[in-house]
């Protein structure tokens, strides 16, 4: 069936983007994956390619389209290619809706200009040890100071992508204590400068996959938050994470399925080019059986990602489509992509071969942006369960 979902633009954006990642990732990926990290510098690039304001409106720098379809191609070109562009994706997918959300017309003059180019990157911090998923039982705190003039955060978060090149971070801390009727309230969001005193990044996080992309411990002591960088209104960050929580899903389903395509794509290749017992390995049945199989799941995946697509562009992606969204399309990239690493063999434990490092890369779709479970809790009660 042909695809509805891209049109001339978005296949002239595809052109440009392979492009870019042919001339200036590929070559240097390994790299980036022994450091554990893509350099600082190459967010620069992506800012003069105009990848970060896409959705910024134009007075502030950016392109101002309100869709998601560049970054779907993002998604499809990077997997494609079996790369990663650092932790970047926190910065647009999930950094960026906040500030468009929340931020004032000053905040936004201070802000988009230097998010767009890349001169700040940006990243948040929600999680934090012990907590897990229970965002309401967050510890962090920010005391508003007896002047007015500022909040002084004190706490600490883990699992931050993006934690260690940010230049700004948006903070979940609490500003009151939680009610009795509402564990939920009491929890704002900041804009904190990682230069302030009394912030520090602690461990670069060793992780199964997503090696090029930095993640961190973050730690604050007495850190100073001016008021002015106070994003909405207080103790309602709650609400506000709830908010954004479809488009986030929406991005990790649409990734996991531009995984799922692109290990089709490296089993292909490999079983043709691999000989054994004299003859190719695309030769047997069972490995046309296989791919055939891999195929169509993955081409129902498609479907689920481009419909959500549309409906996120739309503004009708509800809470439970998203989670459906994301519990399917995860759900067939774990088992197409292992049966895909099974067609290599050895070689596919191999992380020289694209299909290891999408193994481990895989691996958290499961578990970040809400895990399988929780999104099963979400569409059961969407059902009247």
């Amino acid at each position: 069936m042909r695809r509805t979902v891209f049109n001339e633009d978005h296949e002239a954006f595809r052109e440009t983007i392979r492009a870019f990642i042919e001339a200036e990732v590929v070559p240097v990926y390994d790299e980036w994956f022994a450091a554990g990290q893509a350099p600082r510098d190459f967010y620069y690039k992506l800012g003069e390619l105009g990848i970060f304001g896409i959705s910024v409106p134009e007075e502030y720098g950016g392109a101002g389209l309100d869709t998601h379809k560049f970054e779907a191609v993002l998604y499809e070109e990077t997997a494609r290619a079996g790369v990663q562009f650092g932790g970047s994706g926190v910065h647009v997918l999930l950094a960026l809706p906040y500030i468009k959300m929340l931020a004032t017309d000053e905040q936004k003059k201070r802000y988009l200009p230097k998010f767009v180019t890349g001169e700040e990157m940006w990243a948040i911090a929600m999680t934090e040890p012990g907590t897990g998923s229970d965002l309401a039982g967050m510890k962090t705190t920010a005391r508003l100071s007896e002047d007015g003039t500022h909040y002084v955060l004190n706490g600490a978060k883990t699992f931050i992508t993006g934690g260690v090149h940010a230049d700004k971070v948006i903070v979940c801390a609490r500003t009151a204590a939680p009610t009795a009727e509402d564990r939920r309230h009491g929890i704002s969001l900041f804009a904190v400068d990682t230069k302030s005193e009394g912030y520090s990044v602690g461990r670069k996080l060793d992780k199964l996959g997503l090696k090029t992309s930095d993640t961190a411990e973050l730690a604050f002591v007495d850190v100073k938050v001016p008021v002015e960088d106070l994003l909405g209104e207080e103790n309602k960050g709650f609400y506000y994470l709830g908010h954004n929580l479809a488009s986030e899903r929406w991005g990790i389903a649409f990734g996991a399925y531009a995984q799922a395509k692109a290990a089709v794509r490296f089993a292909k290749q490999y079983v043709q080019e691999r000989t054994v017992f004299g003859k190719p390995v695309a030769h047997f049945q069972n490995t046309k059986f296989e791919l055939a199989a891999c195929q169509a799941e993955v081409d129902a995946a498609e479907a689920v990602a481009d419909r959500a697509t549309e409906a996120l562009d739309a503004g009708e992606l509800t809470p439970a489509e998203a989670a459906s969204a994301k519990l399917f399309c995860t759900e067939v990239a774990h088992r197409v992509i292992d049966r895909c690493l099974q067609l290599h063999g050895g070689y596919g434990y191999m992380n020289e071969y694209p299909i290891a490092r999408l193994y481990a890369d895989n691996r958290v779709n499961r578990i970040y942006g809400g895990t399988s479970e929780i999104m099963k809790t979400i569409i059961a009660k969407d059902m009247g369960l």
